[in-house]
Formats: C-alpha cells, sequence, structure tokens
C-alpha cells in the first residue's frame, strides 16, 4: 500500500543567536558550522520524514530572531501547522523570552504544536532549574535537549512535532 502523502509547514522561533539555522542544517544536510551568520528574513527548507502510514514533508521555516523585525514575524508564522521553539543553554534570557515567541505566534495561528527546546546542551548551562520549570509551564509541554554540533536530540525533535503536526501519539 501506498503511503499517504502529506506537507506540513514548521517554523523555528527564538532570540537570534540560540541555534535555528545550525539546527536546520544538522537534520537537513547533516552538517555543522561554527561560523556565525544572521538570518535576515527567511530561509525555507526542506525534509521528508518517512513514517509508519504517512510520507511527510516538512517545509522548515528558519525565522530570523531579531526582535526589532516583530512586524515581519506575522508573515512567516501564516500557516504553520507547528512550531520548535528554541532556546540557548548558555543564556538564560533567551529562555525567559520563549512566552513571548509563543504569545506572538499564536495571534497569527491559533493553537498550534509547539515544542520547546533547549540548544547547545553539549555547553555548561546558565538556565537555572526554577525559571526551565516556570517555562516548561509556560509552554505546556516538557522541553527537548539538542545540540546542533553533535546532533544529540535533533532527530528526535524534528520527529517529534512531525508527529504531533500528524496528530500521531509518541
Amino acid at each position: 500500500m501506498e503511503k499517504r502523502k502529506v506537507i506540513r509547514k514548521i517554523c523555528l522561533l527564538g532570540d537570534g543567536g540560540v541555534g535555528k539555522t545550525s539546527l536546520i542544517d544538522r537534520f537537513v544536510l547533516n552538517s555543522f558550522s561554527e561560523d556565525y551568520i544572521i538570518s535576515f528574513g527567511t530561509r525555507v527548507s526542506k525534509k521528508v520524514i518517512e513514517y509508519e502510514e504517512v510520507q511527510l514533508t516538512l517545509m522548515i521555516w528558519d525565522v530570523l530572531g531579531q526582535k526589532t523585525q516583530k512586524t515581519l514575524h506575522g508573515a512567516y508564522y501564516n500557516g504553520a501547522n507547528g512550531v520548535l521553539l528554541v532556546c540557548d543553554n548558555t543564556r538564560e534570557e533567551t529562555l525567559l523570552n520563549l512566552p513571548t515567541w509563543k504569545s506572538d505566534l499564536e495571534v497569527v495561528t491559533g493553537t498550534v504544536p509547539v515544542i520547546p527546546v533547549v540548544n547547545k546542551s553539549d555547553l555548561p548551562t546558565s538556565i537555572s532549574p526554577e525559571n526551565l520549570t516556570d517555562v516548561r509551564e509556560a509552554m505546556g509541554h516538557d522541553f527537548l535537549f539538542t545540540s546542533a554540533k553533535t546532533g544529540q536530540g535533533v532527530q528526535e525533535a524534528f520527529e517529534n512535532i512531525g508527529r504531533r503536526v500528524l496528530g500521531v501519539a509518541h
């Protein structure tokens, strides 16, 4: 039997420098670069994930993380089926900003599956356990811990959001 083919739009959101582009490059290209290049506007990547009965094509939108460009964000969010909200393990303020990213998103999309991600988990953390708990409760979902550098948790994060947008239990 041929698999059902589904296409879904996924956005990666979070402050600048948290590693959104690096997570996408690790997932789509299995590559990592130490060079930091600021994303301007948005970049769309494509990756197919095979599930038992579904072939899911993820159209992955890498949305710029500069808060000054907030007026542009709404256009990028439009039509999103799911979101990875990304913060940086070494910069606690990026964690504390996630609820704002989520509320700005939901103004445009309504409620969509959102998974919070702590990236750069290969580095020593500067995030307090209390703040992590508070933000987890605000997100309504446990954090996934990833490292675009080592690849830890990256595939799992994208597969998890893929299952959520398909409505398939994990």
